[in-house]
């Protein structure tokens, strides 16, 4: 589990690409594979900051948690069954959506999971802890792509950015 920072999931493709499946922050797990008996690590875990920290947990540990609270268990399988189903999105975004596409509909999930509406102005305000190349990994794209496709967006009054927020402007939401 994630105490502080962030850490990059992925894996390496036949020519020594980086494929980056996820970017996790505080709260979140990882690891989850090795609790339904998944030996092999066939994936990297990488902090992507000099902050990060981790509550590391034994598998032994998570099995006997789960075994003894029916709850907890419950919760854990809850949150395996959620990131198959992201990554089950995330594919079908992939193979069947243009790079724009993938863009707005990764910027609407950023917007779920850590935004919030501005009283004043009713947009959308994103305060995100993704990097543009964080961002051009996580929709299978490179890094000068996503600053054009952020700034023909801007462009077409669709949204509004910085380093650590993206706003995504209200009569366009």
């Amino acid at each position: 589990m994630i105490e502080h920072g962030k850490v990059k999931i992925g894996y390496y493709s036949e020519d020594g690409n980086e494929i980056v499946k996820a970017i996790l922050t505080k709260g979140e797990l990882f690891g989850e594979k090795a609790i339904l008996g998944d030996d092999k690590r066939d994936e990297f875990a990488q902090s992507v900051d000099n902050e990060t920290s981790i509550c590391p947990i034994s598998v032994d540990t998570m099995h006997d948690l789960m075994r003894d609270n029916q709850n907890f268990s419950f919760k854990v399988y809850k949150f395996i069954g959620l990131k198959f189903k992201k990554l089950e999105r995330r594919l079908q975004m992939l193979l069947f959506k243009d790079t724009k596409t993938r863009l707005v509909e990764f910027l609407d999930e950023l917007c779920i999971d850590f935004g919030y509406d501005c009283d004043k102005t009713g947009d959308h305000v994103i305060k995100h802890p993704y990097t543009q190349k964080d961002i051009a990994s996580l929709i299978g794209t490179s890094r000068p792509t996503i600053n054009i496709l952020l700034n023909e967006l801007k462009e077409e009054n669709y949204l509004d950015f910085n380093r650590k927020e993206i706003r995504i402007l209200k009569k366009s939401a």
